[in-house]
């Protein structure tokens, strides 16, 4: 969102912002908040939430960036895939590694219990966990191989997107835009 206008990526195209009433590649906006905006395609209403789903950009760049917008309290939320089930994650730049509590890397089926045995401080204190090697962390089209992980017993609201994912990207940020392009 930018004000009273929804921007929009439609087909992997270059973002643009639509006022209300406005068409932009058979996409309508019909009416924006600042939190979501309304849109009809092929004469389907969609609601779309700030911070709800990753953008990736096509054309040349396709499956090395990801755009992410801040949600309501100006967190990056996303869902993406570990291993190839479904998660959803929380950009946390002060997190060294991806982390999880031990329920949602079971839900996700990750053995945990055999990675190594690890004391770490987190902003709960000092605890326990695992550490461990996903094979494959995906946002959108963009897919990271090999990124180390930590699993805690205690549950978490979301996955922490950390330092072991995001540091395979130059990150940029601009107001509530987060642009994350692969390094090689």
């Amino acid at each position: 969102m930018m004000g009273s206008k929804a921007l929009l990526v439609v087909d992997g195209n270059a973002p643009r912002s639509v006022a209300a009433g406005e068409t932009h590649q058979g996409v309508k906006v019909i009416s924006t908040t600042s939190e979501q905006a309304v849109v009809e395609q092929a004469g389907k209403r969609l609601v779309l939430r700030v911070g709800e789903a990753p953008v990736s950009m096509g054309g040349g760049l396709k499956g090395t960036r990801i755009v992410l917008m801040a949600g309501s309290g100006g967190h990056f939320v996303t869902p993406g895939q570990i291993n190839g089930k479904a998660v959803q994650f929380m950009v946390d730049t002060g997190a060294t590694n991806v982390a999880m509590g031990a329920s949602d890397a079971e839900r996700a089926g990750i053995a945990y219990r055999q990675g190594q045995v690890v004391r770490m401080s987190t902003a709960n204190g000092i605890t326990e966990g695992f550490r461990i090697k996903l094979s494959s962390v995906r946002i959108a089209e963009v897919e990271v191989l090999d990124v180390d992980a930590v699993v805690i017993p205690q549950p978490m609201p979301y996955m922490l997107l950390g330092n072991s994912f995001l540091t395979r990207f130059q990150m940029t940020r601009e107001n509530d835009q987060m642009t994350l392009v692969k390094r090689y």
